[in-house]
């Protein structure tokens, strides 16, 4: 369960807005994970700690012990939730610039409410119902974990909203490094809930394949609906 001060990703450059009875608080640029020498560190998508006020390619410092601390080391990277813009990112060359890479970030909003809420999933191709007393603030897809070329990636608890993503795209997520540059990278990858297929895949041969983001969308994936509990009329903000 979520409640008190939540963050919604927008997947988009748009701007994003708050759930009904909730109140924004401020708007940022949403975070996945950081990486540095062969560690990682996920934040949660339905956190605040994710919805960063400011962009830096790279938001962190390295800092040994003797009082010496270094900015944007070549292991060094950061993950931030994509929009649907990649038209082509077969041709994309490294973005370098912040004005070129902002297009490429999804934005956010940090709210701040009474109401609890919880992810559901599926785990069929149907959009599920909340559970008696919660009302659907939003239905998506169930996100659950990415990794980088390093082999070091982070998940989404499953219970949390930041689990069902309202959009569909691959890649979910653009890599930032070091050298100041960002771009998205064919190790990359994303991790999704399977809708649950009878056989079970990989019991004959090598599983389900699916072609296409059509296909992927309608047959491959698991549904969720975010919901919130319903609440009394006098309660519906701090």
């Amino acid at each position: 369960f979520t409640s008190g001060i939540p963050m919604v990703s927008t997947q988009s450059t748009g701007a994003p807005s708050c759930p009904p009875h909730w109140v924004e608080l401020y708007t940022g640029y949403s975070l996945v994970y950081f990486e540095s020498q062969g560690y990682g560190l996920a934040q949660d998508l339905g956190g605040s700690g994710s919805c960063m006020e400011e962009f830096q390619v790279m938001p962190f410092l390295q800092c040994g012990s003797r009082n010496v601390c270094q900015h944007g080391q070549r292991t060094d990277k950061s993950f931030w939730l994509t929009t649907n813009g990649q038209d082509d990112i077969k041709a994309m060359a490294p973005l370098k610039t912040e004005d070129d890479i902002l297009p490429y970030i999804s934005r956010c909003v940090v709210c701040s409410g009474v109401q609890f809420m919880m992810a559901r999933h599926s785990y069929t191709n149907d959009i599920p119902d909340c559970p008696q007393n919660f009302e659907r603030l939003w239905a998506g897809y169930s996100y659950l974990m990415v990794s980088g070329g390093g082999g070091v990636g982070g998940g989404q608890d499953l219970g949390g909203i930041g689990s069902c993503m309202e959009n569909f795209f691959l890649p979910s997520f653009i890599e930032c490094v070091g050298r100041g540059m960002c771009s998205y990278y064919v190790n990359n990858l994303d991790y999704w809930l399977a809708a649950k297929k009878d056989p079970v895949p990989g019991m004959f041969g090598m599983g389900n394949i699916y072609n296409g983001l059509d296909q992927i969308q309608n047959e491959g994936l698991s549904r969720c609906s975010v919901c919130g509990k319903k609440l009394p009329a006098k309660k519906r903000f701090f």
